[in-house]
C-alpha cells in the first residue's frame, strides 16, 4: 500500500478527532479485510465516493465509544445509542470523507451523503468488485475505532505502511 494514498485519511481522522473531541487518535497497523471477517462495531458511518475513482469510507465505532465522544461534543452526558449520536457519527464520517479528498487533488471525487447502520456486530457486505479494503484501526483513550477505505486503482495489496 502506497502510504500517500492513506495518509489523507489517517490525517483527517486525527485531525477531526483533535477539532472536535480533543484527543489524537494513535494509528494502529492497518490491514487488509478478509471479505469473509466479521466485526464487533455497533454503528458505522458509511461514505461513497464516486467520480474519477470510485470506492468506500467507513467510520466504524463501538457504542461506548461512540457515546463518549457524542458527550464530550454536546458537553453533557449521553447514555444510550440515541439520534444525537447517530448524528454524529454521521457527520464526523462526513468530515473526514470530505476532508480526506484533500490528499486527491488529482482527481475529481465526489461523496455521498452518510448513511448510517446500527446494531450489535452489525455486518457490511463490501463491493462485489475487486476493490480492497483497507482497515484503519485507532485508539482514543476511551476505546478504539476503525476507518475502512476501499478506492479503486489507489489502494493495492503490494506495499504495507
Amino acid at each position: 500500500m502506497k502510504k500517500e494514498y492513506i495518509m489523507p485519511f489517517v490525517e483527517a481522522t486525527q485531525n477531526v478527532f483533535q477539532e472536535f473531541f480533543g484527543v489524537t487518535p494513535q494509528l494502529d497497523t492497518p490491514y487488509f479485510v478478509k471479505k469473509e471477517e466479521t466485526s464487533n462495531w455497533d454503528i458505522s458511518g458509511i461514505i461513497g465516493i464516486a467520480g474519477e475513482l470510485k470506492g468506500i469510507i467507513v467510520l466504524s465505532i463501538s457504542e461506548k465509544v461512540a457515546i463518549s465522544l457524542t458527550s464530550t461534543l454536546l458537553e453533557r452526558k449521553i447514555t444510550t445509542l440515541d439520534d444525537e449520536v447517530i448524528d454524529t457519527i454521521a457527520e464526523v464520517a462526513n468530515i473526514i470523507a470530505g476532508n480526506s479528498k484533500k490528499g486527491f487533488e488529482e482527481v475529481r471525487l465526489k461523496i455521498s451523503l452518510p448513511a448510517i447502520v446500527k446494531g450489535k456486530e452489525h455486518e457490511i457486505f463490501w463491493p462485489k468488485q475487486d476493490i480492497p479494503i483497507l482497515s484503519i484501526p485507532f485508539t482514543v483513550p476511551v476505546g478504539k475505532f476503525v476507518l475502512y477505505v476501499g478506492l479503486e486503482k489507489k489502494i493495492t495489496t503490494d506495499i504495507l505502511l
